[in-house]
């Protein structure tokens, strides 16, 4: 560490009021969504070439890419030329309600970040609105994720694929993984944030 006293790490907080799942136990109609800029350290292109090895293996899930960003262009391209175009949908930015419903409509949030994330407030949201999270495992995401999903190796698409594949056949195992939602998303719940905040303010005026 570089500090000379000892510290407390405080994680930041998703937005709980916002970020929530629907009451309904149906089967969620859509599979795959990815939520971020895009930019190449966000590995969509990783996440395109998995879409190609899963049809190898007789899978075609759909995916909707939430967001836009300098590579927009690029990874339309990038669809086209895989042939995923029936699979791929470019939803653009979105937010608010807008947002919350895409979420809640899929059964799996993909963060396939080929940087190390500091953390993954993406992440908690997915998994707020009832997604099973699968992101890569450098940097702060598997915290975010914790037993709610899984993880990989930063830019393997093959253990990407192979982590799909099992939780896109077993909606048994996506059920277990989000049953431990509750006690997860409260350790990143604003007023236990807040208390943690207080606790500290009131551990140096004592």
């Amino acid at each position: 560490s570089c500090f000379a006293t000892r510290s407390k790490i405080i994680h930041n907080p998703y937005d709980a009021r916002e970020f929530r799942a629907s009451e309904s136990n149906e089967e969620r109609a859509s599979d795959l969504i990815f939520l971020g800029r895009l930019v190449s350290e966000k590995g969509v292109d990783l996440l395109f070439e998995t879409l190609a090895a899963l049809r190898g293996r007789g899978l075609r899930p759909d995916l909707t890419i939430v967001g836009d960003g300098p590579e927009l262009g690029s990874l339309q391209q990038r669809s086209a030329s895989l042939e995923l175009e029936g699979q791929v949908t470019f939803a653009g930015p979105q937010r608010g309600a807008e947002l919350r419903a895409l979420l809640r409509r899929h059964k799996i949030l993909v963060v396939p970040s080929r940087y190390d994330e500091p953390f993954g407030v993406v992440a908690l949201e997915g998994i707020a609105c009832g997604c099973v999270v699968v992101g890569s495992q450098g940097g702060g995401l598997p915290e975010a994720i914790g037993p709610c999903g899984a993880t990989f190796p930063n830019g393997d698409s093959a253990a990407l694929a192979a982590k799909l594949e099992s939780l896109l056949k077993s909606p048994n195992e996506r059920r277990r993984l989000l049953e431990q939602a509750p006690p997860h998303l409260a350790k990143f719940h604003p007023a236990t944030i807040a208390e943690s905040y207080l606790a500290i303010f009131r551990s140096k005026l004592s």
